[in-house]
């Protein structure tokens, strides 16, 4: 199960989200080509997070430069949709500067949490997981009844459904807690609480504008939704014409019945 779109329009055109997705595109590109053990030790070693090193007060610049690096096509392709989807509504609202600058503090915040979680730990931390996050707890806080649509796929069973953000982002929530109680986080593997933390991370900093847009009045006015008129999604009908069946002729032996 996992989000495709939100029904939230954006009032201004994201120039932030499509340039922090195209920076993490080219980079994963331009590193696509280091497959050697060699080359992936120097390129982690400098730019990705490695806990023990964080606690040894070093390789600070990491916790910025690793929210760029991504191991894989779904790891960054996953990244990219969550962005896609709900950084628009809070770069609109919180306006293209302070947008960057909480996106880049939520994946700080995500990584420092993370170090806290397994400060001796040696495996080296990617991704843009943690900031993207951030921004979710962000829309979380403003936008609790968003429509968000959600593709469904139980083995041969595909359906797209539409539920509200809170619940979308609650599972979400509830999985990373989960995940968090269960793994090691010195063992590697997904860093289950850099992705709480920088959830965390996003609505506390979201706050100041909830509040600035009435808090609880804000709710009141718009009922959680976005305060805008919903898009609406016309699923497209097939162009091929339905032919009626044809009736069986009757005979004789149906006129016996």
């Amino acid at each position: 199960m996992f989000p495709i779109r939100d029904h939230n329009p954006s009032g201004r055109t994201p120039y932030v989200v499509y340039t922090l997705m195209a920076l993490n595109i080219a980079i994963f590109l331009l590193t696509l080509g280091v497959t050697s053990d060699r080359g992936l030790y120097t390129l982690y070693n400098a730019y990705a997070v490695i806990p023990a090193e964080i606690t040894q007060g070093a390789d600070f610049k990491t916790l910025l430069t690793s929210t760029f690096l991504h191991g894989g096509w779904m790891h960054l392709g996953g990244n990219m949709l969550f962005l896609w989807i709900f950084g628009d509504n809070l770069e609109d609202e919180m306006g293209h500067i302070t947008f960057l600058a909480f996106y880049l503090a939520c994946g700080i915040g995500a990584g420092l949490l993370h170090v806290v979680s397994a400060p001796y730990s040696q495996v080296p931390t990617i991704g843009a997981s943690g900031a993207i996050a951030g921004v979710m707890g962000g829309y979380l806080l403003l936008f609790p009844k968003a429509r968000v649509d959600i593709l469904l796929i139980l083995i041969i069973f595909f359906r797209i459904f539409t539920i509200p953000a809170w619940v979308m982002l609650g599972i979400w929530l509830g999985m990373q807690f989960l995940g968090g109680i269960g793994a090691d986080p010195n063992q590697g593997g997904v860093a289950y609480w850099a992705h709480a933390g920088g959830f965390g991370v996003g609505m506390i900093l979201t706050v100041p504008l909830w509040l600035k847009r009435g808090g609880r009045a804000f709710w009141s006015r718009t009922h959680g939704l976005p305060p805008h008129p919903d898009t609406e999604y016309e699923y497209s009908q097939s162009r091929i014409p339905r032919l009626p069946r044809k009736k069986k002729p009757s005979g004789p032996w149906d006129r016996a019945r």
